[in-house]
């Protein structure tokens, strides 16, 4: 079942000198309990999808309907974690916010904090977890709100490499368990490749559809194990040669 139709979409920005095209005509459906990774050249759009998706901006032709109530989660480039509190309070400050903090989501996070291996250290703060910890930490204080749809804004961008590829099967697992449809902006190829379901190559500016790649992996493969699989190579080669490089 599709959780979001998008229609015709396009985004023009007007500034005093002249007007901005983001993105051109865009025509997408989103499926229930996919991941969908987003990727194409810096500047075609990608985080303006986003905010198009969460109407913080609106569109400047064309539609999104969402075929039911959406409770989104957003997880941007930095943690954003508060230095000042714990781990258990940075796990519920989405309920802190949205006033939702009682018995039932108290519980819920402290079952999230321990299914995830952050229990043990919810009374620590931030500065003493590892960037992979803080990353878990930062999708749990995400989830804990339940949501149907998650939207990652290059969420792994500043962690180095190995544990971009250690948090990567954290976070599937975490996705395909809680059976949440997720939107996943990045310029990594591999990532994308690793932790979707369909993959989404937009053009340079004005970003338009150049290519959706529907993956053939199985659901339960993990992202490690994806990336030895002896098709993933090809499919790398063939997405890079597609991309529009500066």
């Amino acid at each position: 079942m599709n959780l979001i139709n998008i229609t015709k979409l396009t985004k023009i920005y007007h500034t005093p000198t002249k007007e901005i095209k983001a993105l051109d005509d865009i025509s997408l459906n989103i499926e229930e309990n996919k991941i969908i990774s987003i990727i194409g050249p810096s500047g075609c759009g990608k985080s303006t999808l986003l905010n198009l998706i969460t109407k913080t901006e609106l569109p400047s032709e064309g539609s999104i309907r969402n075929n039911r109530k959406l409770t989104i989660g957003y997880m941007m480039q930095s943690d954003a974690l508060l230095p000042w509190l714990t781990v258990y309070e940075n796990a519920c400050l989405g309920l802190d916010l949205k006033d939702i903090k009682d018995t039932d989501t108290l519980e819920y996070v402290n079952n999230l904090l321990k299914k995830y291996e952050l229990y043990d250290f919810k009374d620590e703060y931030p500065d003493n977890l590892s960037g992979g910890m803080r990353q878990r930490l930062a999708l749990i204080r995400t989830l804990a709100i339940k949501p149907n749809i998650l939207l990652l804004d290059e969420p792994f961008s500043k962690l180095d490499v190995e544990t971009r590829k250690n948090i990567s099967d954290d976070v599937f697992k975490i996705i395909k368990e809680l059976k949440i449809t997720a939107i996943l902006i990045t310029h990594d190829i591999e990532e994308a490749l690793s932790l979707s379901d369909d993959v989404i190559l937009l053009t340079k500016r004005p970003g338009r559809i150049k290519a959706i790649y529907k993956l053939n992996f199985l659901e339960k493969v993990l992202p490690s194990e994806r990336r030895k699989d002896e098709f993933f190579n090809t499919l790398y080669e063939d997405m890079w040669s597609n991309i529009d490089h500066d």
